[in-house]
């Protein structure tokens, strides 16, 4: 059998810049090297994990100097967690980066024609932005390095939080999450404790058994709560007295939830969502509307945020109250339902049937009698035949999934021929090759980037493109 080899130790390397996936970059003889929780600005010895001809991946194993931008991480958890990876990053910081990285992807990728684009609007909240958490309870936690290095035996292995990034079947246990606020934490300790003390059998993901699954946790501005949990396997005492020790302890949920999901995967969206107390959805509200949001329903997870998202949108659609509009992606039609008030009519298309449902209720709630909603895969329904019947779109707004649009949806738009088209992407680089394709018989004229999600290194973006 061969010896695995021993790669070397490069000695006080210089981090320059900000890489992809939120690790960092520094140079050695040529050579690109990608380290994890380091800033630019910091000078560290690495120890190579990976090498390969152009580049090699490593971990900082000592800090010669420390960047001047550095900042201090605010949760324990960082640096095993796979979230929040530049919260040792000023948040001034960030957002340079993040525009930087906008105007990368567009020039690299995109190879067009661009205008100035305007400077990132940042989140006026750093913590505790986030709408929605997802949890994962598992019976095999990840020890931390400092516990393995201690050489003691646990006996408790449960835990209730995220995944190990790369790993399916370990998850650390989260003891405070700064991402979302109260009850957030405050439920999900909770829970873990009845469980604990219940010994309720946490999941065994390799094994696939186990009686407690996942749980999600939903808030809204409007102070709603929807706690959704998941079950393996169904016993109905032991859920019950579950949900009701939770019910009585956290008055403040309005909408208690809970799935039996007993195939290989987490996904939920082909899953009977049951209700055990209060409504089967919450509320978000915006400008006046309000919008229903159900277990399976998508929401942009920065609320405070998505509205000046929107905004942003509807001034780039520069509507005047006689301009037809295709929503692609409509989600549960909030963006359509927003420009709906200076629109002469609004259609919204989107693959997930829950999510249409979801954008009719809110268009009748909110008064809007201009709209309409189609359920199907994008690429099938947006057609000639579609097109002649529904009548040509002055304006498109899309906002496909990290994925981008897939190049029928991109010849449908082309097309259509709107006068223009207002993009919103959640990944620049797929944005990037879009606009590409678009740019045969579309101009760029506006950028404008938004930041969701700080302490990431995701970035919003939304492009106008107007006729040739």
């Amino acid at each position: 059998m061969s010896k695995k080899k021993t790669l070397p130790i490069l000695e006080k390397i210089s981090v320059t810049g900000i890489a992809a996936e939120g690790k960092a970059i520094a140079k050695y003889n040529e050579m690109a090297v990608f380290i994890p929780f380091v800033v630019p600005g910091d000078v560290v010895d690495v120890q190579l994990t990976r090498k390969r001809n152009r580049y090699a991946e490593g971990i900082a194993i000592r800090f010669h100097q420390y960047a001047p931008q550095r900042a201090k991480a605010f949760c324990e958890h960082y640096g095993v967690c796979g979230g929040c990876k530049w919260q040792i990053l000023s948040y001034s910081e960030q957002i340079r980066y993040k525009q930087q990285q906008v105007a990368d992807h567009l020039l690299r990728i995109g190879k067009i024609s661009l205008p100035e684009i305007s400077p990132i609007l940042g989140s006026e909240k750093t913590q505790f932005y986030r709408n929605k958490l997802e949890y994962t309870f598992s019976n095999k936690r990840w020890l931390t390095p400092e516990e393995i290095q201690s050489g003691l035996a646990f006996d408790q292995m449960n835990a209730l939080g995220f995944h190990i990034p790369g790993m399916f079947d370990k998850v650390l246990d989260i003891k405070q999450c700064f991402l979302q606020a109260e009850p957030s934490n405050s439920i999900r300790l909770e829970i873990k404790k009845i469980c604990l003390e219940n010994q309720y059998a946490f999941f065994d993901l390799k094994n696939q058994q186990g009686f407690m699954r996942n749980l999600i946790i939903r808030t809204s501005t409007t102070g709603e709560v929807m706690l959704i949990v998941v079950f393996y396997e169904d016993h109905p005492e032991k859920r019950d007295a579950l949900l009701n020790c939770i019910a009585e302890k956290f008055p403040e949920i309005t909408s208690l939830l809970y799935i039996i999901n007993s195939k290989a995967n987490d996904t939920i969206t082909d899953q009977t969502v049951h209700v055990f107390k209060g409504k089967d959805h919450i509320f978000e509200e915006m400008e006046g509307l309000k919008f229903k949001i159900g277990p399976k329903s998508f929401y942009q997870t920065n609320s405070e945020q998505a509205y000046r998202l929107y905004q942003i949108v509807r001034d780039f659609a520069d509507l005047t109250g006689e301009e037809r509009v295709y929503d692609l992606y409509t989600g549960t039609g909030t963006i359509a339902c927003f420009v709906s008030r200076k629109a002469k009519q609004v259609i919204g298309i989107e693959y997930v049937p829950e999510a249409v449902a979801d954008a009719e209720t809110n268009a009748e709630i909110n008064g809007v009698t201009n709209a309409l909603f189609f359920a199907g895969d994008m690429k099938d329904i947006l057609n000639q035949n579609f097109i002649e019947k529904y009548g040509r779109p002055d304006v498109i707004i899309t906002d496909p999934p990290r994925t981008g649009m897939h190049s029928d949806v991109v010849d449908a738009i082309l097309l259509a021929a709107p006068q223009r088209i207002v993009y919103v992407s959640c990944n620049p680089a797929t944005q990037a090759r879009d606009l590409n394709l678009l740019d045969k018989k579309y101009q760029t004229t506006k950028i404008q980037p938004v930041d969701m999600f700080p302490h990431t290194y995701h970035v919003e973006n939304v492009v106008l493109l107007n006729v040739r």
